[in-house]
């Protein structure tokens, strides 16, 4: 039985091009990761607030390791896109950006990220995720980014907010958190929508 629309993105839309680097413009680079950043994903994840938040914990250097070859081989798969996000000067590692559950059929896929304790109050997850989401929708073609944190979660909500990703609702009881289960917001952008507030 045929379908009665195409693809919005073909398969290979990612994976037949080496994974980019992008500038945010401001200092920033989202670049592929690296194995020698795996000291530094290690130290992020003691963080009480990164444990918080998270559903890992990382146990030794040598796991994260594993993670970032992870990481790496996933851009092939095209299911999940990872990057580091660094100083553009030094490249000291300040977090993490992501799409995940990627569907190119759909032109779907959902924004994650997360900083470094030593990066918190700078604005670099706001700054990655602009960089990320316009070189998703406007670049390459998506139609829809997700983005979902737990409503506890008021750092994450601002930094949706004040990129552009509005505020469709609330998922109940939907993520299983260390303290147990968590309502999410669901915000969400679509190629078309205006500039964050902060670009206008």
């Amino acid at each position: 039985m045929p379908y009665l629309t195409a693809p919005v993105l073909a398969p290979g839309t990612l994976s037949s091009t080496a994974q980019p680097t992008l500038p945010t413009g401001d200092g920033l680079l989202l670049r592929p990761w690296r194995a020698e950043d795996a000291p530094a994903v290690h130290a992020a994840f003691q963080d009480p607030v990164m444990q918080q938040w998270h559903a890992r914990a990382a146990d030794s250097v040598d796991e994260v390791g594993g993670w970032i070859e992870e990481w790496r081989k996933a851009w092939t798969q095209e299911q999940t896109a990872q990057w580091a996000v660094v100083d553009g000067g030094t490249d000291l590692l300040l977090g993490r950006v992501a799409l995940r559950e990627i569907h190119l059929d759909d032109g779907q896929a959902e924004m994650a990220y997360w900083t470094t304790p030593a990066a918190r109050g700078r604005g670099v997850a706001a700054r990655a995720t602009v960089a990320l989401s316009r070189w998703a929708l406007d670049e390459v073609g998506f139609h829809r980014l997700e983005l979902m944190h737990a409503v506890r979660n008021e750092a994450s909500c601002r930094v949706a907010t004040k990129t552009g990703f509005a505020l469709e609702g609330t998922k109940r009881s939907a993520v299983l958190h260390p303290d147990g289960w968590h309502d999410m917001h669901l915000h969400a952008r679509v190629r078309g929508d205006g500039p964050p507030s902060g670009e206008r």
